[in-house]
């Protein structure tokens, strides 16, 4: 069952963009927009992890953090604060309120892809694949070790990434600009032919066998669900 995660956040492009991301990696994924809201639908639902905004219509980010820490129900729900406030006093406030970690806007979505990652895994160690295997790829995201067939290869940082993001949707058709927000992040300004010359040396990286990258003519690219689903090629 996919773990699900709530979105608590007003500003829509950025909760709509965070919903695609999270959805894109597989989690089931709500958002609400308002903390007064949030407080009810809390009450009925506890997600395995709640990305809170600090600043929010009906009540705010951090006070509700701290009335959910006062319940039993949600004592122990990993919080991800999301603000613009980036002084070290109000990081301290955030955190000693029972946020688990605190992200600054703007930010780096891949990163905050990783702190999702990394805060689930140590709340639901046995729910969250530290190795991503497909076919005779198999992808260690704690060592960054990628190996072929039991032969270990060489990808470069960029390639690593473009090759987690891909294999976590088998068979999803990314677009080029898709790609770019999810491997480089939105702060980063970088063309969409770059798309291209990295998987061509990703695909030269992966070597010898049947290639697990499909372009799709006009759309992008995907993780060929045939080779995931398939034994060593």
């Amino acid at each position: 069952m996919a773990l699900h995660v709530t979105i608590v956040e007003d500003e829509e492009p950025l909760a709509l963009m965070l919903r695609y991301n999270l959805e894109a990696e597989g989690y089931r994924v709500d958002t609400i927009e308002r903390g007064d809201e949030a407080e009810i639908r809390l009450r009925e639902t506890v997600p395995d992890l709640l990305l809170l905004d600090w600043m929010l219509p009906g009540i705010s980010g951090i006070e509700l953090c701290r009335r959910l820490r006062q319940r039993e129900a949600t004592r122990s729900l990993p919080i991800i604060m999301l603000t613009a406030r980036g002084e070290e006093s109000e990081r301290v406030r955030g955190l000693a309120t029972g946020a688990d970690d605190y992200v600054v806007k703007p930010f780096s979505l891949p990163e905050l892809m990783a702190r999702v990652r990394a805060i689930l895994r140590r709340a639901k160690p046995d729910l969250i694949a530290t190795v991503l295997k497909a076919g005779d790829l198999e992808l260690d995201r704690e060592t960054h070790r990628v190996r072929r067939a039991g032969r270990e290869l060489h990808l470069g940082p960029t390639e690593f990434k473009l090759l987690e993001f891909l294999m976590q949707s088998p068979g999803r058709v990314f677009s080029r600009a898709q790609m770019l927000d999810g491997v480089w992040g939105r702060d980063i300004y970088v063309d969409e032919r770059t798309v291209d010359v990295h998987v061509g040396r990703l695909r030269k990286a992966l070597g010898r066998g049947r290639d697990p990258i499909r372009t799709v003519r006009g759309s992008g690219y995907s993780f060929d669900e045939e080779f995931a689903g398939a034994g060593a090629a």
